[in-house]
């Protein structure tokens, strides 16, 4: 069942200014604030617009390396390999004792590694999340050819850091109440706030570089890691910085992470076969599963790409934001404002419908949001023929603040590779879903311009494009 029917929509009083929501706060109608523009486009309405795309190189932000924490390991390219192979990453959970929870898989992360990414000392008193966000930032900084011995040639006062989390640091927040029930405040560790907060992930990357440029967390749900690339993108045009590291780790298999969210009964509960649990678009779908890591990516601007001789692996072309105001957790089912966050993304981007043939959709494999998705996708896209759209949710699944940035990894290995990973679980495919979801098998496709969806309990709705880059 659906998170919301355990979080009732009668909780709020009826309003006559969303007809969709049948109940909700007061509204109070204030005179229109004066419109803004920024390149991170937020629009509630759309005018014909003839896409042009920016040829600014001070302007056009390009990704020049890729970082990965995930269940598959800690190499792009094993993870791509094992996308493509179709394997599923979700196994029964043993970093704790599960037997009295209603889930007791997800797609737990084993044998990850932080030796030469992560000094011992400070290593020890980390939340998983930060060792994540560490290891996949520096790694995604050699994959862009900058390693520790490059670093000097970087501007670090034009250089930052947005990495966001939905959850923060979530195990040590549990340490820290288990150790103030047990034992009282006396044996709290002075490292309990510091290493809970969401921000403090990238501060420590920051740190460890000496980036002194904008360095922040973005936490919004599930939207988190588009979120931050959105706002990663806009420093670089508004030419304030000239590289900035950004991305998404989440370390979600925890206690809490499980407690909570099977409380509204969100996640799945084939705890008899957890490998075919994650089935986004399956008419037999119970909710999502678990997961957890980091994907992080290094964006600059052409022009400092070009003058450092940078790896160019893809650019990206624009993103939006967008807010459902809605409800706590369920999407609105008919996909509007999610419609209005891709058509935002594509003005954003200067590209038009057309040109898009490919999409990594959020399809989180839960009752409501994956047909509202599809119900989105309808709206923006009159002819889904040669599009394809897969869900990389199906095989690692839902790593929640992260997810935006282990997809958007998908998405620029497609884009390389021309090599689509398969939809895995897709049993009984929903009659509403009219386009290619690339079941059971990898598809080849030469991908024109590839859009990945991400979108968070709360309404947050983020959508990113990118594609080959061409001078």
């Amino acid at each position: 069942m659906e998170a919301q029917k355990f979080l009732q929509l009668s909780h709020f009083p009826a309003s006559v200014f969303n007809p969709l929501r049948k109940n909700t706060f007061p509204i109070i109608v204030k005179a229109p604030l004066p419109k803004t523009s920024t390149r991170c486009h937020v629009l509630s309405s759309h005018r014909p617009i003839t896409p042009k795309r920016e040829n600014d190189p001070k302007k056009r932000v390009v990704v020049t390396g890729m970082g990965i924490v995930s269940v598959f390991g800690s190499n792009v390219d094993t993870y791509y390999e094992s996308l493509l192979a179709g394997v599923s990453g979700i196994t029964l959970i043993d970093r704790f004792d599960a037997s009295d929870l209603p889930t007791r898989f997800g797609g737990q992360i084993r044998g990850f590694n932080s030796t030469g990414y992560i000094d011992g000392k400070i290593d020890q008193r980390l939340d998983d999340s930060q060792r994540y966000c560490l290891v996949a930032g520096k790694k995604a900084l050699e994959h862009a050819a900058i390693g520790a011995n490059e670093l000097s040639k970087i501007d670090k006062e034009r250089a930052g850091v947005i990495v966001g989390s939905g959850m923060g640091g979530t195990k040590v927040f549990y340490d820290g109440v288990k150790a103030l029930k047990e034992k009282g405040y006396r044996k709290i560790s002075p490292f309990l706030t510091p290493y809970q907060i969401t921000s403090m992930a990238p501060a420590l990357l920051a740190i460890d570089l000496g980036f002194t440029g904008p360095t922040y967390s973005i936490s919004a749900a599930c939207a988190t890691s588009n979120n931050c690339f959105c706002a990663a993108a806009n420093h670089i045009r508004e030419g304030k910085v000239d590289l900035m590291i950004a991305g998404g780790a989440e370390s979600s298999v925890v206690p809490m992470g499980l407690a909570g969210m099977g409380a509204m009964r969100a996640l799945s509960q084939r705890n008899d076969d957890p490998q075919t649990a994650s089935r986004p678009w399956d008419k037999d779908r119970d909710g999502f599963v678990m997961g957890e890591g980091a994907g992080i990516l290094v964006m600059e601007s052409l022009e400092h790409a070009m003058k450092r001789d940078a790896p160019i692996l893809a650019e990206y072309l624009g993103g939006a934001v967008t807010h459902d105001a809605y409800h706590i957790t369920s999407p609105r089912s008919d996909g509007l404002v999610v419609s209005s966050c891709i058509k935002s993304c594509l003005v954003d981007a200067g590209v038009s419908v057309e040109e898009v043939n490919y999409i990594n959709a959020h399809a989180t494999s839960t009752i409501i949001g994956d047909l509202a998705e599809v119900n989105a996708i309808k709206k923006v896209f009159n002819n889904t023929a040669g599009i394809k759209v897969n869900a990389t949710k199906s095989i690692i699944g839902h790593c929640m603040g992260a997810a935006g940035g282990l997809e958007a990894i998908a998405t620029i290995k497609a884009i390389q590779t021309t090599w689509l990973h398969p939809t895995i679980n897709q049993f009984n495919l929903e009659p509403a879903v009219e386009f290619d979801t690339v079941a059971h098998q990898k598809h080849q496709h030469e991908i024109n311009v590839a859009i990945s969806n991400s979108f968070g309990i709360g309404g947050h709705n983020s959508v990113v494009a990118f594609c080959a880059f061409k001078p």
